[in-house]
């Protein structure tokens, strides 16, 4: 049995390599046009370069999003730029436009028909086979026996939306964030209009945001649809945030082939998920027709027990500690909590902290500071340390 695609994103190299090394199969990033986040840091061609020879060497994918709504100045030199993400060994692309589909398949390219082409039928999905399309990432309005439709009739790969946040317009296709704010979502603009905060006339406050996705409970039921990838959203989370859903998604995938995805093993990546969210959660239209409680939010899903304080990034052989990158404030008597690329994870309570200098201190309070933590062995780089916080 071929095994389902888990596709993260990638906002820059470093999200790159973690998405990845947390077990990623593919990611999906912009270069520095032509894709729908241009607030992202995004890839120049020397970055994009060694981002594909990374994911190469580790036997994985880099698709690359060209799937802003063309107008024609955009069609400028893109021949050139299109070379030069091949040149680069980009594996496929991320297309909106049928032109450029086409264009892609007559040139031997392998085109993702992007979810901003809304496709929500297997008619839809066949006009883009027929222009040389090779896999559709369907609409996030579907359900369940949809989704099942498009893939027995097609015969296309299907991507199918597994994790993150929702647009509250149709599959992304934006008018809100160019009304107000003069910011073009459907060229890359969005200035997420819907996370602003109105006020009613009662003078209540309302936001038009939706609910994050969040399919952990549903991976059998994709799986024996025949979906064929699984997307994470979030181009511009944070490391942590990634290394934390990407992890959790591959162990529950592994987990599943290997006929142990039990409730007991499931529920601390369940709880992993949860503690990383910012928003309410919810599998919006899978089972059903989404209604206002699957669609809005009020709040946190829940208050996070644990807090992300640094990464580590080397390993000090001689003094026997694991060098660090800090991102939060914490302090020796702190619980924390080690997790690694390749899953392991250790619990302790730190008991010394040093500098850079190997000097004793008692409190970590400047990110990107360099600090040192004694520990038996060196671990995997991008190894994450979270601080487990009481009650």
């Amino acid at each position: 049995m071929e095994k389902i695609e888990l596709l993260a994103p990638a906002g820059d190299l470093e999200r790159l390599k973690v998405t990845l090394l947390y077990g990623a199969d593919a990611v999906y990033l912009g270069g520095r046009k032509l894709g729908l986040r241009a607030n992202a840091t995004n890839f120049t061609k020397e970055e994009l370069e060694e981002g594909c020879l990374f994911a190469h060497k580790l036997k994985k994918k880099v698709y690359v999003t060209l799937n802003i709504f063309f107008h024609d100045n955009d069609r400028e030199d893109i021949d050139k730029y299109i070379e030069e993400l091949v040149s680069c060994g980009v594996d496929a692309f991320i297309v909106s436009d049928p032109y450029l589909i086409e264009y892609l398949a007559k040139k031997g390219l392998e085109a993702h028909v992007s979810t901003q082409a809304s496709i929500t039928n297997s008619k839809e999905a066949m006009f883009y086979k027929r222009l040389g399309a090779t896999r559709v990432v369907l609409a996030r309005e579907l359900n369940k026996e949809e989704i099942h439709s498009i893939v027995t009739k097609t015969g296309l790969e299907v991507e199918v939306f597994l994790h993150g946040a929702m647009c509250t317009c149709f599959s992304g296709r934006c008018a809100l964030s160019n009304y107000i704010t003069n910011r073009d979502a459907n060229r890359g603009g969005c200035a997420q209009v819907c996370r602003f905060a109105f006020n009613t006339s009662d003078n209540k406050v309302f936001t038009m945001a939706t609910k994050d996705l969040n399919m952990s409970s549903y991976l059998k039921d994709l799986i024996e649809i025949g979906v064929r990838s699984l997307k994470i959203e979030g181009r511009m989370r944070s490391i942590y945030y990634l290394a934390s859903v990407v992890g959790s998604y591959r162990a529950l995938l592994d987990a599943y082939y290997e006929g142990n995805l039990t409730e007991e093993f499931a529920s601390k990546y369940l709880k992993i998920l949860a503690s990383v969210a910012n928003r309410e959660s919810t599998s919006q239209y899978f089972l059903k027709k989404a209604d206002n409680n699957d669609q809005y939010y009020t709040g946190r899903q829940e208050i996070s027990n644990q807090e992300y304080i640094a990464v580590i990034t080397g390993y000090d052989k001689e003094n026997s500690c694991l060098v660090l990158r800090e991102r939060n404030y914490f302090k020796v008597g702190d619980t924390i909590e080690i997790f690694t690329p390749s899953g392991a994870s250790y619990q302790f309570v730190l008991e010394k902290l040093l500098d850079e200098n190997n000097n004793n201190i008692e409190i970590a309070r400047h990110p990107d500071e360099v600090l040192k933590i004694p520990f038996k062995e060196k671990l995997e780089e991008y190894s994450m340390i979270r601080l487990i916080k009481k009650g």
